[in-house]
């Protein structure tokens, strides 16, 4: 799969060795040679494409800097920082199974690739525009210097996080890192923060015990290691640690929009301005963003395309539904570290309750659906919702948004995966489901 998320399959199959050189090479003709930072999730297949990119990189005549394992936002962070690079590469499926393992293309400014940017690089390829170094060009590989505190520390600065608070409470945290990228750096951080931390599912082999996805369903396990700790929160993060799942001191999952929206609550009290997230976010952001009397914007799913607004706009904070805060003034990159220690800071300064911050939310139900791609008219089943919802405010930005004052439903095609994905939210699960039944019917 090819698109503003990157290159992504499963390996072996989609993403084979001659797959991943080509895209590679094709990305240093797009951003130049240089200094380019190269960092990976916990995946088994991790260290052999790892190896195999950072030879790319090489005989494309760059400098492949070795990050290891590390966070998606760390590797972002990293390449922000680091005046000699010319761009990144992170080397993570996110929240695709084991099998999968993908390429996320950077920019220099530590920013994932534009759409007219990405589709340059595929149409390199498609082209078969390579260019290859002789050997006296050829660059090197090198091990890059651990860039989980640069990370940590630039978070622990933040002027929106009261860390005396954090610390005076004393926080007591189960942080369940899936065996993947935040191993070593959540751990590291909350330790930081003061907090009393215990750790599940913290041992980097990839296997992803509870599911690559930490929604509901999937939390079981932390949720009992927070009743039996007695804990005050718990934090599920993804394989590649941009995003972040609650648990509350009952046990009880959240569910990931409530951690941008809780996300948003605190950055608003703190430094008030504009809000941006997608299309397939909940209300809940933008209702708290017109509560506040600050500006808000949906753009369309994907990362690149929210972070993009946000800088256009001078917005202050915003993010993806998917438990992906996004913070400007820190890096214009979804981040689960980030969203931890706000997320933290909001829970000790107000000195409440986690269940009783998530009951103050705006309430709304959503329901997810997911159809396979075989035999299906995209194009078809815009057309037969628009005449079947002909009350509804239109936006065709990213598939077809369908939009009520107190409900929504938006059915597109996904970035990472070969499905196309019904969301709907509303007043009730009832409302909400019937408005993704009604896209069954038309698919």
């Amino acid at each position: 799969m090819r698109s503003v998320s990157g290159v992504r399959g499963i390996v072996g199959e989609g993403l084979t060795p001659i797959a991943l050189a080509v895209h590679v090479n094709a990305f240093v003709q797009e951003v130049g040679r240089g200094r380019i930072l190269v960092g990976r999730d916990a995946r088994d297949s991790g260290p052999l494409v790892e190896d195999l990119v950072c030879a790319t990189l090489a005989l494309s005549g760059c400098t492949a800097v070795k990050l290891g394992i590390s966070s998606t936002p760390t590797v972002e962070m990293a390449v922000l920082a680091d005046p000699e690079a010319v761009g990144g590469i992170i080397l993570t499926a996110s929240h695709n199974p084991a099998p999968w393992n993908a390429l996320k293309f950077l920019d220099k400014d530590g920013l994932f690739l534009g759409p007219e940017s990405v589709r340059s690089l595929f149409d390199r390829v498609d082209r078969d525009d390579l260019r290859w170094v002789p050997h006296t060009e050829m660059g090197q590989v090198v091990q890059g210097a651990d860039a989980d505190d640069l990370h940590i520390d630039a978070i622990l600065k933040l002027p929106e996080l009261s860390l005396a608070a954090i610390r005076k409470r004393r926080v007591k945290v189960v942080v369940d890192c899936v065996n993947g990228a935040t191993y070593r750096i959540a751990p590291r951080m909350l330790e930081r923060l003061g907090c009393d931390v215990q750790v599940i599912y913290a041992t980097p082999d990839g296997t992803f015990p509870r599911g690559a996805e930490p929604v509901p369903e999937a939390l079981a396990d932390l949720g009992m290691a927070v009743r039996n700790f007695g804990a005050d929160i718990g934090l599920a993060f993804d394989p590649d640690g941009d995003r972040l799942a609650l648990v509350d001191e009952n046990g009880i999952p959240l569910g990931e929009e409530a951690t941008l929206a809780l996300g948003v609550r605190h950055i608003l009290t703190k430094r008030p301005g504009g809000v941006a997230v997608n299309l397939s976010t909940s209300r809940m952001a933008e209702d708290i963003a017109l509560a506040a009397g600050v500006p808000f914007q949906r753009t369309s799913v994907g990362e690149i395309h929210v972070a993009k607004a946000m800088l256009a706009a001078n917005d202050v904070v915003g993010g993806e539904g998917n438990g992906g805060l996004i913070l400007p003034s820190l890096h214009p990159g979804r981040d689960g570290l980030l969203a931890a220690a706000v997320v933290l800071s909001y829970l000790a300064e107000s000195g409440r309750k986690l269940s009783e911050l998530a009951d103050a939310l705006p309430r709304y139900a959503m329901v997810k659906t997911k159809f396979g791609l075989e035999g299906k008219s995209l194009p078809g089943a815009i057309a037969a919702l628009q005449q079947r919802f002909s009350d509804a405010q239109i936006d065709t930005r990213d598939g077809l948004r369908l939009s009520w004052p107190d409900s929504w439903l938006h059915v597109r095609a996904s970035n990472t995966e070969p499905i196309l994905r019904a969301i709907a939210e509303a007043p009730t699960e009832e409302r909400a489901r019937a408005l993704c039944d009604a896209a069954r019917e038309v698919l």
